[in-house]
């Protein structure tokens, strides 16, 4: 038994790869997709998985699972009152703290997900027989992004390379298929992984996700207990200051053409 888990970022990359699927443009038909939210991701990001499952839900269902609210759990645990929670990769004067908030909000409750359907309980093994094919959004210009999947049941397959499509070849793809229609950028509104590209974009075009950045930033230095074995201040920029001080000024703004498109497509290595 091989069960198809399409994994749904509800970017570019793994809604497109979606959308096809959808279509019958591969071998084979996924069984489900799983989208992992991490309660923080912008608003147009749910607005777009509305819409998407809208599409996939006549040709295979799309499960939302969670492990709690990242930005909320990372709050309280800086406050001394919280469960202990994965950190996120925030900045200070002594380098970059370990990014553990992937493998707790995105990789563990898809592979819990993934036992549930098929009837594995915690902790047992998954029986011989039975392989689970995980397709992943990566497209030929992020190839180095493909790793072996961590379990020995489970085989990592990425559709898109084997189409040999880029991010551009995806977008492409999807104008023809969804004229008027406008790809999510899908990332934690407050991921420190943001390139200053993607900080102006949240900062010039969604006011509520900057406002929502720029709050967090501030309590992570003005919400630490004492109790919490954190002594530097931490930052969500690399620059270590307040994210409303930080320089974000762009090539564009200096009357240069920006070759690089610095998205971020929310999988955190998923």
């Amino acid at each position: 038994m091989t069960l198809r888990v399409l994994s749904l970022g509800a970017g570019v990359q793994s809604t497109t790869m979606a959308l096809m699927a959808a279509h019958g443009e591969f071998e084979h038909m996924p069984d489900c997709a799983i989208f992992a939210d991490t309660g923080w991701e912008p608003r147009g990001v749910y607005d777009h998985l509305d819409w998407l499952e809208t599409i996939l839900s006549s040709r295979f269902p799309v499960h939302r699972v969670s492990a709690g609210n990242l930005r909320q759990d990372t709050l309280d645990k800086l406050s001394g009152v919280g469960r202990r929670v994965g950190s996120i990769p925030t900045f200070s004067e002594k380098g970059m703290m370990p990014r553990q908030c992937t493998r707790e909000y995105k990789v563990d409750p898809i592979i819990k997900k993934i036992r549930g359907l098929l009837g594995v309980a915690k902790g047992a093994r998954v029986p011989r027989g039975i392989s689970v094919e995980m397709w992943i959004g990566i497209s030929t210009d992020e190839a180095a992004r493909m790793k072996p999947a961590p379990k020995a049941w489970q085989e990592n397959r990425w559709p898109l390379i084997e189409k040999r499509m880029s991010r551009h070849d995806c977008k492409n793809w999807f104008e023809r298929n969804y004229p008027g229609r406008t790809l999510a950028k899908s990332a934690c509104i407050g991921c420190p992984y943001h390139s200053d590209v993607m900080w102006r974009d949240v900062k010039d075009n969604d006011p509520a996700s900057w406002a929502d950045a720029v709050d967090f930033d501030s309590r992570l230095r003005s919400q630490v207990s004492d109790m919490v074995k954190i002594k530097e201040p931490q930052f969500l920029h690399r620059q270590c200051v307040p994210l409303p001080d930080v320089d974000l000024t762009t090539v564009e703004d200096e009357g240069q053409i920006n070759m690089f498109n610095e998205e971020c497509e929310g999988m955190c290595g998923v």
